[in-house]
């Protein structure tokens, strides 16, 4: 957010952060999620974080239209199958075009002569005209609908691609990355590639045929009418060439506007209780009104090039029928040109300037098609920091044991890509079954060392360790299986809850997940559901209460059957009742597993064997939560402002009681 009239510098991170504490504590449960995703985007200013190559801005220098479309083909092999074939029927297709002036050539000249009328020749012409029409006609579809199934599968296929890719990048990629973006790079972006596959790529292929073909039988006709041909149509290359180069920026800018677009609607549909609860209604509208203004003055600009080329094919196919016309009005004679050979010229001229017509609109598929495809490639061409070493070699990936599994890390760095150090020198052992607290000032890097235990993204330097086994060398499957995420914001899909709690475990049957609430001594929660499991979360599971989104994940991770589980936050934001149950759920969960809670409330830390203190990116104090009270540091000052706050909201401590 910039700053202020009344401040140009802006605040300060350090004041946003204290802005955003204020909110967090006055703020609705519905807000509570929008606040917690401002502040990973505090984190990562604070740190240095830097854009990544997924938005728009950061990409490289253009590559040239040519060189997009080959690496665009390169990444999508579907298109290119039966190419062959198709380049085939193009060929067929333009001579049977070309059949048509050359068979008007001979009606005039052999049908109509010093001798009468030819009728029998004449038939015969028309006759073989007719089919040829017909068999180009036929042809032109059967071309056609193989290269839309071509077209729809590559679509498909790079659109899966893109996605995968998109899962596969790590936290580091994603941190500061916004969602809109990428939701349109596997959208309207793939989607803008789908009429020049469909139109576009076939109209190439025949229209350079054609005119190749067209421009041979010119020549065999009369070469000097051909040059009249050539040199009207010659002015018109330059202009093309111009005309491509600033209608392809004009469009990459369109896409760029309507990245920018998506990125705000959604910003603002996710902020709606933000928007609302603050007032901010007119604020949303002006920044939602100026992206669609940006990418309508986009439009306009883009269509402007078009305007201009529409008319090129006019200009200079007029030039080149008056050329033909008058050379062979006055020297047809002496170019030993018929009157059958004349009109079979302009016609000749009028099949060059179809494909000159259309060069307009096929040049302006292309140009959008090469802005969506640069900035679909720029996202596959992200690499992938995290990779799973079943990929290189399946013999060398490790397959974690059953039940709690112990870690470590080892003088463990990591920065954010392009940004400065958020974890420095971090060495801790935990003895399998251990229930671990992390706890540190916002930005401190708990919440980092955390998705580093999941794998979220590697440490610059140093290891993590999960079950005796390095983190890199973990077999991917092994690794999701038996280390699993509970994120603060147990987000749910659009489903059942059953199919929310399934996700744990696909093959878990009904039974499986009714055992998995009553492990967690959460049938009583099920029975109060309007329709029990069957009663639909919701999008991003808002039907349900912030609490209620947590205990459906806890669930879910009960039903995983994992060694260790990362819970981020999982008792923030309830109200008491469901801290209750999510106190028990979380004591029956940690049962016979190892558990790491990033512990924003204290009182998480309380119950902990072991606390990790985060300060500034380096763990400075760990113990249990007597020990590290008693030692006066970091972690007793914490819990003094913890003490303090909850005394001064009127709630009872243990030390009060």
């Amino acid at each position: 957010m910039k700053g202020s009239e009344g401040s140009p510098s802006g605040p300060t991170p350090e004041q946003r952060g204290a802005a955003l504490d204020t909110l967090a504590d006055t703020a609705g449960a519905q807000a509570i999620d929008e606040l917690v995703g401002m502040e990973h985007s505090l984190a990562a200013e604070q740190l240095g974080a830097v854009h990544l190559a997924l938005d728009d801005e950061d990409i490289a220098e253009p590559d040239t239209a040519l060189s997009v479309l080959r690496r665009g083909l390169a990444a999508s092999p579907e298109l290119r199958r039966g190419i062959g074939v198709s380049i085939g029927f193009a060929i067929v297709v333009a001579i049977g075009r070309l059949m048509i002036p050359i068979l008007i050539q001979q009606v005039l000249d052999r049908g109509f002569t010093e001798g009468g009328f030819n009728g029998g020749f004449v038939y015969t012409a028309c006759a073989i005209g007719a089919l040829v029409v017909l068999g180009v006609s036929q042809l032109s579809r059967v071309s056609y609908l193989r290269l839309v199934r071509a077209a729809e599968a590559a679509l498909c296929g790079l659109r899966v691609r893109v996605f995968e890719h998109i899962h596969r990048l790590s936290i580091a990629e994603h941190t500061d990355s916004r969602k809109g973006v990428l939701v349109a790079r596997v959208t309207s972006d793939i989607e803008t590639l789908a009429r020049f596959a469909q139109w576009g790529g076939v109209s190439w292929i025949v229209n350079s045929t054609l005119i190749v073909m067209t421009l041979a039988v010119m020549l065999a006709y009369s070469w000097v009418l051909a040059i009249v041909v050539v040199m009207a149509f010659a002015p018109a290359i330059p202009v093309l060439r111009f005309m491509q180069r600033h209608q392809l920026a004009a469009y990459d800018a369109v896409r760029n506007r309507t990245s920018d677009m998506l990125s705000e609607v959604s910003e603002t549909v996710t902020g709606i209780a933000v928007v609302r609860g603050y007032g901010l209604e007119a604020r949303a509208r002006g920044r939602l009104r100026g992206r669609i203004d940006a990418l309508y003055q986009a439009h306009l600009k883009a269509a402007r090039y078009f305007a201009a080329m529409f008319t090129i094919g006019d200009i200079f196919g007029s030039l080149a029928l008056g050329g033909v016309t008058a050379v062979a009005a006055f020297r047809g004679d002496e170019l030993g040109l018929g009157l059958g050979q004349t009109v079979a010229f302009l016609f000749l001229v009028q099949v060059l300037l179809n494909p000159v017509a259309e060069l307009s609109e096929i040049l302006d598929l292309t140009q959008t098609a090469v802005a969506g495809w640069r900035k679909v490639l720029a996202v596959l061409d992200v690499p992938l920091d995290v990779a799973d070493p079943e990929e290189a070699d399946p013999s060398s990936a490790r397959v974690l044991p059953a039940g709690a599994l112990g870690l470590r890390a080892n003088d463990v760095d990591f920065a954010y890509r392009g940004g400065d150090l958020v974890l420095r020198n971090v060495s801790v052992e935990v003895q399998p079954g251990t229930r671990v607290a992390i706890v540190g000032e916002t930005g401190s890097g708990k919440t980092t060392f955390a998705k580093l235990l999941c794998r979220m993204a590697d440490p610059v330097r140093g290891t993590m360790e999960v079950g005796g086994f390095s983190l890199r060398d973990i077999d991917g499957t092994s690794r999701r299986a038996a280390i699993r995420l509970v994120p603060q914001d147990g987000f749910l899909f659009d489903t059942t809850i059953e199919e929310n709690v399934r996700f744990g475990r696909p093959d878990a049957s009904d039974t499986d997940i009714d055992a998995a609430f009553d492990a967690l001594g959460l049938q009583w929660w099920v029975d109060r559901l309007p329709d029990g499991l069957d009663t639909v979360a919701g999008e991003r599971g808002d039907n349900l209460s912030v609490g209620e989104r947590q205990l459906v994940a806890l669930a879910r991770a009960q039903l995983g059957r994992a060694g260790l589980l990362v819970l981020d936050e999982a008792t923030s934001a309830v109200d008491p009742e469901t801290e209750r149950a999510l106190s028990g759920a979380l004591d029956r969960l940690a049962s016979g597993r190892t558990t790491v809670s990033i512990a924003h409330r204290l009182s998480t830390a309380q119950a902990a064997d072991l606390v990790l203190v985060f300060d500034q990116g380096r763990l400075v104090e760990q113990g249990d939560h007597d020990a590290l009270v008693a030692l006066g540091g970091v972690y007793s000052g914490l819990y003094e402002s913890w003490i303090g706050n909850t005394r001064a909201a009127g709630v009872d401590t243990e030390e009060d009681a």
